[in-house]
């Protein structure tokens, strides 16, 4: 079993024909032709004159049976719980539902703070951390489509919202959230909290979710901020690779 997987290896590496993979293992020609040869008759390999040895469809099959067996908040709990220990702040898992954020999971701050997320509901998705991280695969034109949308989200009261940035403004931030591949909350969403999110990827190298760190401006300066940037992303990685992202 250990050999057949890493012929499978060798081919996902670009090994196209016995030779190469047989370089890789470190097998004779024969020992090398049999495991592939088992490999190409239950479908996990396929063989071409033209291309050789390639990934076959049993894996492209049992990739999205494991994908469909992937409970997000389920895989991402260790990570969320490992995060709220390391800062002891608040902790958000998210996705995006519409022009909203919908929260998945919530673990509280260790400070005693009550903020006014909760495990269901939805938030604005421009005003959030973790909706802004969600937002850093779009384009542009799309991020001024839901800037437009804020003051219609379902399940939020907006008058308490701080007052918009401007577009413009808006804009730039995002573009420097895009070239860091974070996103901060600074009190747009809720007055004196501020956050510190990352996005999650699948196997497709799609943002499928998001994750932050919130706390009050007492305990999250600017300085703390920057700091949690690294620590936020690392999360997210982990939760990406159990996804199938590529670390």
């Amino acid at each position: 079993m250990t050999r057949g997987l890493a012929v499978l290896h060798a081919v996902a590496g670009g090994a196209r024909d016995l030779k190469q993979i047989s370089a890789l293992l470190g097998t004779t020609r024969s020992t090398t032709h049999r495991l592939a040869s088992c490999l190409v008759q239950e479908r996990y390999l396929r063989f071409t004159q033209n291309v050789g040895y390639a990934l076959g469809p049993k894996l492209i099959e049992l990739g999205f049976q494991a994908r469909d067996d992937v409970s997000l908040a389920t895989v991402a709990r260790p990570y969320l719980e490992q995060l709220a220990e390391q800062s002891g702040d608040t902790i958000h898992l998210a996705l995006q539902d519409g022009d909203d954020v919908l929260y998945l999971d919530k673990i509280p701050g260790k400070q005693g703070l009550e903020m006014r997320s909760r495990v269901g509901h939805r938030m604005p998705i421009t005003t959030t951390g973790v909706g802004k991280a969600l937002m850093l695969g779009m384009g542009e034109e799309q991020w001024q489509s839901l800037y437009q949308q804020r003051s219609s989200a379902t399940s939020v009261n907006t008058s308490r919202l701080l007052p918009k940035r401007s577009w413009s403004e808006f804009r730039e931030q995002m573009r420097q959230y895009v070239k860091g591949g974070y996103a901060f909350d600074l009190e747009d969403n809720e007055p004196s909290i501020r956050c510190v999110a990352a996005p999650i990827y699948d196997a497709s190298h799609a943002i499928v979710a998001a994750i932050s760190v919130s706390s009050t401006v007492p305990y999250m300066s600017l300085k703390r901020m920057q700091a949690l940037i690294a620590v936020v992303q690392a999360a997210a990685a982990g939760i990406s690779s159990e996804l199938g992202a590529a670390r």
